[in-house]
């Protein structure tokens, strides 16, 4: 069947930026100029399409990444809208891992904060092409230039601006269009087209000076723009449009675009150019994948022609349809009824119903091809980053890294009703988030959750209230602890046991030693001749890694370790994999009482927005609370403190901040690295633990 659109026509592209910059905003724009909704739908009023969840609609903010469709110029865009709350940031994660291109959003006043940083970090981190959008230019204290400075200074962006503003603040009209040399005046009503107009004689130089600028970034990084510009010759729309696509889709520069989405100003031009700059699939390098039968590097073109591979994204536990899975179409086409595999779990599925979402919305369709973005029912056993292929020509593509969890609260039902469903709760919702996890402490006979912060595991317990009907008691927040050991040692230990007939006799020899923060754990096989058999060698891993699981100064996991195995012996008789797992976990716990062993605990990166008369006070609140100041900016009138804090000293912050500064500093926070813990807090913990 032929594809309604050619494919150089799709936009798979995400809204990405900083909490509250206005990112929902901007999407509902876009649907209602694109057709997609007949009204505009507002965050504040809890009416947004796209912040459908009972708990984003409470608390006004996104919290789970939400897909849609829409055309715009005989183009079809694909739009994922994703969350601004560090706490999500899975959600940002997977979603730019199949995206082709980015919308980054900017708040026009704060200018680059906390969260656009760390989604642009991720954005390089996936090589996806972005385009700016300067939000909230008639706010009062909206500075364009200072932005754009931002945007070079803290992302190390290129930036090439597109378009300028066209009166700033309450005087915010438009914008100048600096590519076609013209105004556009937006007149606030939703339903008026943009007006062309010629620009203002007050504008001119501005509009000389920024469109020079604009040249000349072009020329630094593109040899058409550059050879104009050395000639002096003057420089045509259409050349300076595609010498911006060029430096997009290559990710040597950035275009910048202003507007105020929640008056409905600047979006039809951000529309023009999401189709003028972002890429097709057609533009993205074909995806690289495993060959599943040979285990060689392979490609996958961009093509309907080419055999099907897909990558799972995300798992939805869907109230009236069941288990939802969104995939992204990377080649070939598949169909409603077609025999997929699953490489990642090794088995075969089959495709029950398609459907376009739009937001919880849903399109029926017939046939997925390639660049769609769709979901599906019926897939069992398909969990995020598994890969869905052809079953003749199986490839396994590259999964996604998420984030381990920083903070966890022990939760029990209150009836034995509640129990099971509980279990049934919990099972959903740690497939449709990677980032949350449950355990379950024997000792404590506790069901204990995880997740990336507070707000985190407020919504997953509020969701188990409201969604599944869970009464539950929640504790108090837990820190995720690790350990590890801060010096190199050599141990060994001897598992013999003799019970009459066949004994257990396993004996190896380990080193241990420290690596870097983040390096998790390194095996290494050093074995010289056959001290002990070949066979024996992945059961003394195992040992070690479970031993690993539950450290010795206060059971908390053990991390960033090298062991290497160079010497043992064993029994021709006696000898077992049994004896060799228990001699190596033996081994590792002895090793670790030598080893000089840390407590670890997460640090976090903090950033405090304050007017000038509350920053002692936060000052010294931080420092008391062992945060370490990095640096102070200024942005106006206002102050910016960063600074890297523990995450046991920040329960409660939130409240806090406001109690201190009368309600009038933010804040935003996010996970940084793990730091040894001083030895008096060690101790304490380590006591707590053991008493």
């Amino acid at each position: 069947m032929p594809r309604n659109l050619p494919l150089e026509r799709i936009r798979n592209i995400g809204i990405i930026a900083h909490i509250d910059a206005g990112k929902t905003t901007v999407t509902e724009r876009i649907l209602y100029y694109t057709g997609r909704t007949y009204k505009i739908g507002e965050v504040h009023d809890g009416t947004a399409v796209m912040d459908w969840m009972e708990q984003e609609k409470e608390r006004g903010i996104t919290i789970t990444a939400a897909a849609t469709t829409c055309d715009w110029d005989d183009h079809r865009i694909n739009i994922i809208d994703t969350p601004g709350h560090v706490d999500f940031t899975a959600e940002v994660e997977r979603s730019l891992r199949v995206l082709d291109g980015g919308v980054v959003i900017f708040d026009g006043v704060a200018g680059v904060e906390a969260q656009s940083e760390t989604v642009w970090r991720q954005a390089d981190r996936y090589h996806v092409p972005r385009i700016c959008f300067i939000n909230k230019m008639d706010r009062v204290g909206a500075n364009f230039r200072r932005t754009l400075e931002m945007i070079e200074q803290r992302l190390g962006a290129r930036y090439l601006p597109v378009q300028i503003p066209l009166g700033s603040e309450e005087t915010f009209r438009g914008v100048i269009d600096l590519v076609e040399s013209q105004a556009w005046y937006f007149s606030g009503d939703p339903d008026s087209e943009p007006e062309k107009i010629a620009i203002p004689e007050s504008e001119q130089a501005n509009f000389t000076e920024f469109r020079q600028l604009l040249i000349e970034k072009l020329a630094e990084i593109d040899d058409d723009m550059m050879e104009a510009y050395i000639e002096g010759t003057s420089v045509s729309p259409s050349q300076l449009k595609q010498a911006l696509r060029r430096a997009t889709l290559a990710s040597k520069g950035v275009p910048i675009l202003c507007g105020s989405a929640l008056r409905n100003k600047g979006i039809q031009l951000l529309l023009d150019a999401i189709v003028s700059y972002l890429p097709s699939p057609l533009d993205m390098p074909p995806i690289h994948a495993i060959d599943g039968r040979h285990g060689t590097d392979v490609t996958r073109p961009a093509s309907d022609e080419a055999p099907f591979a897909a990558l799972a994204f995300k798992v939805v536990s869907d109230p009236f349809v069941g288990r939802l899975v969104y995939f992204r179409v990377y080649s070939g086409r598949v169909t409603v009824g077609d025999q997929v595999f699953n490489p990642s779990q090794n088995k075969k599925e089959r495709i029950g119903r398609l459907l376009l979402m739009h937001a919880n919305r849903r399109e029926e369709v017939e046939e997925a091809d390639t660049g769609s973005i769709v979901a599906t029912l019926g897939l069992k056993n398909t969990f995020t980053g598994d890969t869905l292929c052809s079953v003749s020509q199986p490839v396994l593509l590259e999964s996604i890294r998420f984030p381990e969890p920083v903070i966890s609260v022990a939760i029990e039902p209150k009836t034995r009703g509640d129990q099971d469903k509980m279990g049934i709760a919990l099972q959903k919702l740690t497939e449709e988030d990677p980032t949350f996890k449950v355990t379950y402490n024997r000792e404590t006979g506790q069901t204990v959750i995880s997740g990336m912060g507070e707000l985190h595991l407020e919504v997953i317990t509020s969701r188990l209230i409201s969604e599944f009907g869970v009464k539950a008691n929640v504790g108090t927040p837990q820190v995720a602890y690790k350990e590890t050991i801060s010096t190199a040692v050599k141990t060994e230990a001897k598992f013999a046991r003799q019970t009459g007939g066949h004994g257990q006799y396993g004996h190896v020899l380990i080193e241990l030693e420290p690596m870097e923060r983040g390096n998790g754990f390194q095996f290494v096989n050093a074995i010289k001749g056959a001290t002990i058999p070949k066979q024996f060698i992945p059961a003394v891993q195992t040992g070690i890694k479970e031993a690993m699981e539950t450290g010795i100064m206060a059971g908390y996991p053990v991390v960033d370790i090298k062991v290497t195995l160079y010497d043992g012996s064993y029994h021709d008789v006696d000898s077992s994999e049994l004896a060799f797992k228990m001699a190596g976990s033996m081994a590792l716990k002895k090793g670790m009482s030598k080893a000089r062993p840390v407590l670890l605990e997460p640090i976090m990166k903090l950033e405090v927005v304050t007017p000038e008369k509350f920053l002692g006070d936060i000052i010294g609140d931080l420092n008391a609370k062992r945060g370490h100041i990095e640096t102070i900016d200024t942005q106006g009138d206002t102050f910016i403190v960063h600074c890297y804090i523990p995450l046991s000293e920040t329960f409660g912050y939130a409240t806090r901040l406001r109690s201190l500064t009368q309600g009038r500093a933010t804040h935003s926070m996010e996970f940084a690295r793990y730091q040894e813990l001083p030895g008096d807090l060690a101790n304490k913990i380590s006591e707590k633990v053991v008493g």
